[in-house]
């Protein structure tokens, strides 16, 4: 299929920055300061240039495949939306591998059982990712502003609908179900992080962090881009650094 691409800046201990739906510029862009201390390694999913497209479809088993060997010299992981199901799967199968994980608004939505609004968010996610631009128009538009979409009561933009054709037939985000207990039991330093825009991923959050261990971060301002939210690159470098062993 093609090797991903994943392009550097800066110098230090390595952050490997894996995005979700939004390319990494979209999704990482508030964090370049960060390159004064640190070597991000911009990761580019596949169908996001100057990686090949996919085979078939955006699949998180294929990105789980695509990091494995880049966690070799055992980085910090920062991973957004749809990229952090790839991540957790890579690094449960090997969590040495990982210095660190980062792990901003993933959509586990299973992991918070009986929610009324965590079960509607899983749904007309699905439903993005099976229909594509074909989605009914209000939960279309309901899916893509939780996303973070810039959309408003008139046409889609075209960078939008772009968004969605890429996204549309990929593997539903209801058949994740990566090992939590193999990273919480080798002790990874985690962070889990979110903007406090939507209650269910709220929740998706605190769940996470309870099931990993991990410490929690709550970082409004920025919407679904937690990354890009006033104080998230602070509150980021000083978990990297006391997690640096």
């Amino acid at each position: 299929m093609g090797e991903i691409v994943v392009v550097r800046e800066g110098s230090g201990p390595e952050v490997l920055l894996v995005h979700g739906g939004a390319g990494p510029r979209t999704t990482w862009g508030a964090l370049a300061t960060l390159a004064d201390r640190w070597t991000l390694a911009y990761l580019h999913r596949r169908g996001y240039p100057p990686s090949p497209p996919p085979r078939e479809r955006q699949d998180f088993e294929v990105d789980a495949l695509d990091l494995a060997p880049l966690l070799i010299d055992r980085p910090h992981v920062v991973a957004h939306s749809y990229g952090v199901l790839g991540t957790l799967i890579a690094a449960a199968a090997a969590p040495g591998s990982v210095r660190s994980l980062t792990l901003i608004e993933p959509p586990l939505n299973y992991l918070v059982p009986d929610d009324p609004e965590v079960a509607r968010l899983e749904r007309i996610g699905d439903a993005v990712l099976t229909y594509g631009m074909d989605t009914d128009p209000g939960e279309l538009r309901e899916f893509l502003r939780i996303a973070g979409a810039p959309v408003g009561d008139g046409p889609l933009p075209e960078g939008v609908v772009a968004g969605v054709r890429r996204a549309h037939g990929a593997r539903p985000t209801s058949q994740a179900r990566p090992r939590l207990d193999a990273i919480r039991d080798a002790g990874v330093p985690v962070l889990v992080a979110s903007g406090d825009h939507a209650p269910a991923l709220e929740r998706i959050c605190d769940a996470l962090a309870e099931a990993l261990g991990g410490r929690r971060g709550v970082h409004p301002g920025a919407g679904h881009f937690v990354a890009a939210a006033p104080g998230f690159a602070v509150r980021l470098e000083v978990f990297l650094r006391q997690s640096a062993v």
